[in-house]
């Protein structure tokens, strides 16, 4: 598959196992670093990730605006240079407003390359099907199978670095060297392409304040027809289920672990079998899905499998060590997971305009990332409640979710043919 892809594609997809493996070589060190080296109070070392993931998912909206104005390029350029600038600030950051001033640049940074790339990504698959009718979704899965790799990579990288004694400060400069490698190589290999525009802004003759005026009604618009699809806004809240779902991996998942075993010491074991699986069977498995389902299907069946994956939890018997509960749910939601994120990205470019790709791409995430917020806050205060409430609440999210994506067009549309249908 990827021998097949055009060199862009390539290009995109290795910059998305880069950029994982940079940052992840960094964040899952980071809540020790500032506890243990810095002595933060612990709601402050919550409050100083919460913020990290804010500017970045809360962000990726404007990204995605700047790249529909400015065209991929820059804006991924732009990233690179401001996640440089934040590791090595966050390196040698000692007190609590260089911290936080530091995790915030890290995270914008991921709000504007990301968007880009996420919508670049989207547009060459759509193209590739076209030439070559590959299913947009298998280009995406590749997409995403190679972002758990620089997940499941960036931390052994971490770990390394920490073993040979370098301590934190060196994972944060070996993360920056890695976005050094990604700007010199995207200078170099990331093709410049014009920003869409609409008719009215590329007319010769027009004076340069018309210009701005005519630019700045075009902006207003492009967010207005995104933010008034009917379609889309469907698929950013189905797809916000699987999010809220997801990030039980990191309040809930952990809450089991320790009531079946006493500790969270086989956490990680979890995480490293969720990687695992993406690594392996995500091609595989989107290869199939791809040719047997229209996105729609692939959308709704991920998110009934991750809704499977909750109400399994306390009708599965503890096993060896008590972790069988926690790896029934780690492989029903990774394996929905797989089907639904590619299904639910080639879904985007049928639903809106391609000059608006990139703000779309950005929304998705953002009104995701707003939805996480609210549903962390409202599972936190479930923790308490009996196992069989609990568990049966996390399943009707995603399955509410589902009963959503019901109500989407079915396949790709007229505008990219009707493959997949």
């Amino acid at each position: 598959m990827a021998s097949a892809a055009t060199p862009y594609l390539r290009l995109l997809t290795t910059t998305q196992f880069a950029f994982n493996t940079g940052f992840f070589a960094v964040l899952p060190y980071l809540a020790a670093h500032l506890g243990s080296s810095l002595g933060m109070a612990g709601w402050l070392v919550g409050l100083v990730l919460g913020l990290r993931t804010y500017s970045q998912q809360g962000l990726f909206v404007v990204g995605g605006a700047l790249t529909d104005r400015y065209g991929p390029r820059p804006v991924v350029l732009a990233g690179c240079a401001l996640r440089i600038a934040g590791f090595g600030w966050l390196a040698y950051a000692g007190s609590t407003a260089t911290v936080i001033a530091a995790v915030l640049l890290i995270g914008f940074a991921a709000a504007l390359f990301s968007p880009a790339v996420e919508s670049e990504t989207a547009r060459e698959a759509v193209r590739h099907e076209q030439a070559t009718g590959t299913p947009r979704a298998q280009v995406l899965a590749l997409f995403s199978a190679a972002g758990q790799a620089g997940a499941f990579l960036g931390p052994l990288l971490g770990s390394l670095l920490l073993l040979l004694g370098g301590g934190f400060r060196a994972a944060c400069l070996a993360g920056a060297l890695v976005f050094v490698a990604v700007l010199v190589g995207h200078a170099r290999l990331m093709p410049g392409r014009e920003p869409a525009r609409d008719d009215a802004i590329t007319r010769s003759g027009e004076r340069d304040d018309a210009i701005t005026r005519t630019a700045q009604n075009t902006t207003r618009s492009s967010w207005r027809a995104v933010f008034t699809n009917r379609p889309f806004l469907v698929l950013c809240l189905a797809y916000s289920t699987y999010l809220v779902a997801y990030n039980q991996l990191y309040l809930s998942l952990p809450a089991e672990v320790e009531r079946a075993t006493g500790s969270q010491a086989a956490l990680g074991w979890l995480f490293a079998l969720s990687s695992l699986l993406v690594v392996t069977l995500q091609l595989p498995l989107t290869r199939r899905s791809a040719h047997r389902m229209t996105p729609r299907t692939a959308l709704v069946t991920g998110l009934t499998v991750v809704a499977a994956g909750f109400a399994a939890v306390p009708l599965t018997p503890g096993g060896p060590g008590g972790l069988l509960p926690g790896a029934v749910l780690v492989v029903l939601l990774t394996l929905g997971q797989m089907l639904l994120v590619p299904a639910a990205r080639g879904i985007v470019p049928d639903l809106v305009d391609d000059r608006r790709l990139g703000l779309a791409t950005g929304a998705l995430s953002s009104v995701s990332g707003l939805a996480v917020l609210g549903g962390s806050a409202a599972t936190g205060t479930l923790l308490g409640a009996p196992a069989p409430v609990l568990w049966a609440v996390l399943a009707a999210v995603p399955l509410a979710g589902a009963a959503l994506a019901v109500t989407l067009p079915a396949g790709h549309g007229e505008k990219y043919g009707r493959r997949g249908k």
